[in-house]
């Protein structure tokens, strides 16, 4: 039997396991390090034969769960959904989870430990870094890139060429038509910085 710890019981976590069960995975085990009923961490990471997927939408934690579990050798492979249209020229780091709808253009580059949520499109020449939220329904156009652990609001637009940096918020419905700078929340139409 295929199994799966999922790392994260929570609204997204329960996404992730039909990602995963769509993927062919029969036995889904949750873990979370909350005061609830399930595993912990501690519980099994002596048992790293079972691969190990994030069900934690927040960058920074996935981030930081994701080194804790590689340093104790456990797998963690990338799931992406059947109904996802990926060019057979993408790379897709560890850990990233591409959700049912998503379409990902050519010589596209997807980070490790990414969330490319419910159709979202991710146009041509793409780089998406590591530990990046796409959100539902967010369209990229061609070579835009997005930097480490930024997250792109529902519903939001961005323009080719444009660079979003690091450890960014675009609020929802954003249109983003130039450059963001590192560590920004930004968000309208046309889309605006308006705060660290």
């Amino acid at each position: 039997m295929k199994q799966l710890y999922i790392y994260g019981a929570s609204g997204h976590g329960l996404v992730v396991a039909e990602v995963a069960k769509n993927c062919g995975y029969e036995k889904i085990i949750f873990i979370d390090d909350g005061d609830n009923i399930y595993l912990t961490f501690e519980d099994i990471k002596n048992n790293n034969n079972i691969p190990i997927a994030f069900g934690i939408g927040n960058n920074t934690i996935r981030k930081k769960l994701f080194e804790k579990v590689k340093e104790y050798d456990f797998h963690v492979p990338h799931l992406t959904h059947p109904s996802a249209i990926i060019s057979p020229n993408v790379d897709i780091g560890e850990g990233t989870v591409i959700m049912p709808h998503v379409v990902v253009n050519t010589k596209s580059h997807i980070g490790r430990g990414v969330i490319l949520n419910t159709a979202s499109i991710i146009e041509h020449e793409n780089v998406i870094g590591n530990f990046v939220h796409i959100s539902p329904n967010v369209a990229l156009a061609g070579n835009v890139c997005i930097y480490e652990e930024t997250h792109i609001g529902i519903g939001s637009c961005v323009i080719q060429g444009i660079k979003i940096g690091k450890n960014c918020t675009i609020g929802a419905g954003s249109v983003v038509i130039r450059d963001i700078e590192n560590k920004k929340v930004a968000y309208g139409n046309p889309c605006t910085e308006i705060k660290e």
